[in-house]
């Protein structure tokens, strides 16, 4: 936040249309937005130290906790957010709702007056470019069948943003700054709109339908939710953050909102995840399917099938969110970072990194939606086989793992897991609904790579799998086996494995994905726990029969959800807050496959 310390990452929460999303802080100011793509450029960024403060006002003037107090709830089932402001004089209401369902790019801001007076402070600083591009900004008066109406425009190269309201803030110094008092019984309708530069001021819209509308279809898309075991607020909650992560048109689902919110508070751990990993999107995917949302996989199927196109050899890890494949890593020098983390990236290098987990990941989505009714076409079934194909001819290849390590290419065990996945599935996929396939070829490279896990990437002495062949390590990714069939969850070697990720990676009641001290990523620093993990461990403790531990893991990890349910990638647990990209995907996705297990392992647990 401009001119201070910075609201902590758990401070935020998002509204979206299913294009983008804004991060609204409790404060009543977006910080950080998008526009008209997750993926796109950013006209707000003070979220990561923008020097102009660029961002979006509309609160109580003073500062949260000390001067008012903010409650913060999403309406049921939607995006719709709602916060509640009572200071010493009054109370007031803010809704804040990005429509969908008309492809327009709108953020509307509905401020109520509840009680007495509050005075409200209203800020409008755009900066295009992630902060770095002064627009062009104009008053105009404009009319519609609707009446006429004064509004601002703020112009620069391909961008136009307009805001509109009853009473809009003046220039000051190159800010729009106002003040104001809203009374008992005020009403007062913001919208702020983005067109491409080239088109007209649009028609303002009809905010009591739109909003009406938004929230019909949201909270009947929750409706349909089949879950009704342990945490079911937080789940629906996930489900409705990931589908808010996933763009409607394309069928891209990216892995987070943000870009370079620090692992490490002050170090160089920041990195871009507003793309679409395939691993993430898979996992994604096959989370919304277990849950009676097997329509999901359809659109990202064939999302994939665009994105891949013609060469399997040619598949990258991830892709932007319509498919394109350049998203060069780079560095926003005129940004200091969130509270000071430098550097602030754009892109992401691991783009050109071998992974060969994410073949397995994807397959194993596909095959889900498969078992849960989608009918493979032609097409699919082909891209399926070519991808298997070339895995067959290059698995035996080192890759990048999981992590995107930027250290040396290993062995790691968790990828060789994944391509015994890819090939079980394609087996399945013959055994089960009769596709064609050198059925044979892949059970022999099943377990051929079965026997290789077991012998290389198993430590006899302390009863372990290891995170790569070469070391004695453990990876919190090894807790991933049970759940996609490599071992029982009992077995004898997953209860070593458990043991010795809770000796070697726990941190005060949580996991870290691996000890950065070994030196394996290749980068300075540390980081923070790891929330996706610690979720895979209650799934874990959930399959090996550590029912209790599950479920008190399981209640501490959904503690730390913030006030409106949504989740970081990591957690700093000596400071208490969030850290990493936010909300990410992973952290949700996790949370939901954990209630499933442990809903299916415990039903008597299904109507507390």
């Amino acid at each position: 936040m401009v001119g201070g310390m910075p609201l902590g990452i758990e401070d935020y929460a998002i509204v979206g249309d299913l294009h983008t999303v804004a991060l609204i802080g409790r404060n009543g100011s977006v910080d950080w937005f998008c526009l008209p793509r997750y993926d796109s450029e950013a006209c707000f960024a003070n979220l990561l130290g923008d020097e102009h403060g660029s961002r979006w006002l509309l609160g109580p003037v003073g500062e949260p906790g000390t001067d008012y107090r903010a409650e913060r709830a999403y309406v049921p089932g939607t995006m719709v957010l709602q916060t509640t402001y009572r200071t010493e004089t009054g109370e007031v209401r803010v809704t804040d709702v990005m429509p969908t369902g008309d492809r327009r790019a709108d953020l509307v801001r509905r401020v109520e007056g509840i009680r007495g007076t509050v005075l409200m402070d209203h800020q409008w600083v755009v900066r295009f470019d992630y902060g770095k591009v002064r627009p062009w900004v104009r008053r105009l008066r404009r009319h519609f069948e609707t009446g006429p109406e004064e509004v601002i425009v703020a112009t620069a190269g391909p961008d136009k943003l307009i805001l509109a309201g009853p009473r809009l803030p003046r220039a000051h110094g190159g800010r729009h700054e106002d003040r104001f008092e809203v009374h008992e019984g005020d009403m007062l309708d913001y919208s702020m709109t983005w067109v491409p530069s080239y088109r007209d001021v649009p028609a303002p819209i009809d905010i009591d339908r739109r909003v009406a509308d938004t929230l019909t279809e949201q909270r009947a898309w929750a409706e349909h939710v089949a879950y009704e075991g342990p945490h079911r607020d937080e789940v629906i909650r996930s489900l409705v953050t990931l589908r808010a992560l996933t763009h409607e048109d394309t069928g891209g689902i990216v892995a987070a909102a943000t870009t370079s919110l620090p692992e490490e508070f002050g170090g160089e751990r920041n990195w871009d995840y507003r793309f679409s990993w395939l691993r993430d999107a898979a996992l994604t995917v096959e989370t919304m399917v277990g849950t009676n949302r097997a329509e999901l996989a359809r659109p990202w199927r064939n999302w994939l099938l665009r994105a891949i196109a013609g060469d399997a050899e040619d598949m990258q890890i991830m892709y932007t969110v319509d498919g394109s494949r350049q998203l060069p890593e780079r560095i926003l020098e005129h940004l200091d970072g969130y509270a000071g983390s430098r550097p602030v990236r754009i892109g992401n290098g691991a783009v050109e990194q071998r992974q060969t987990d994410v073949v397995g990941e994807v397959l194993n989505a596909l095959s889900v939606a498969r078992h849960a009714g989608l009918k493979e076409t032609k097409e699919s079934w082909s891209m399926q086989r070519a991808l298997v194909a070339n895995l067959a001819r290059t698995w035996q290849q080192a890759d990048n793992g999981i992590w995107e390590i930027r250290g040396p290419q290993r062995h790691f065990t968790h990828s060789r897991v994944m391509v015994w996945v890819a090939f079980d599935r394609m087996v399945d996929g013959v055994e089960s609904f009769g596709l064609d396939g050198p059925v044979e070829e892949w059970r022999e490279l099943r377990d051929k790579v079965r026997d290789e896990v077991l012998s290389q990437g198993f430590d006899s002495e302390r009863n372990t799998f290891t995170q790569h062949y070469d070391t004695t390590e453990v990876d919190a990714s090894l807790l991933v086996l049970p759940l996609v069939g490599f071992v029982a969850g009992d077995d004898p070697r997953m209860l070593g494995t458990i043991a010795a990720i809770e000796a070697d990676l726990l941190r005060d009641g949580m996991l870290v994905r691996y000890r950065t001290a070994s030196g394996i990523d290749g980068l300075a620093g540390d980081e923070h726990t790891f929330i996706a993990c610690t979720f895979w461990l209650v799934s874990a403790y959930t399959m090996a029969g550590r029912l209790d531990d599950a479920r008190d893991l399981m209640a501490r990890t959904t503690a730390l959800c913030n006030d409106v349910g949504l989740l970081s990638e990591e957690y700093d647990v000596a400071g208490s807050r969030m850290a990493g990209n936010f909300p990410q995907a992973y952290s949700h996705l996790t949370l939901v496959q954990a209630a499933r297990l442990l809903a299916a392992a415990a039903p008597q647990m299904a109507a507390s």
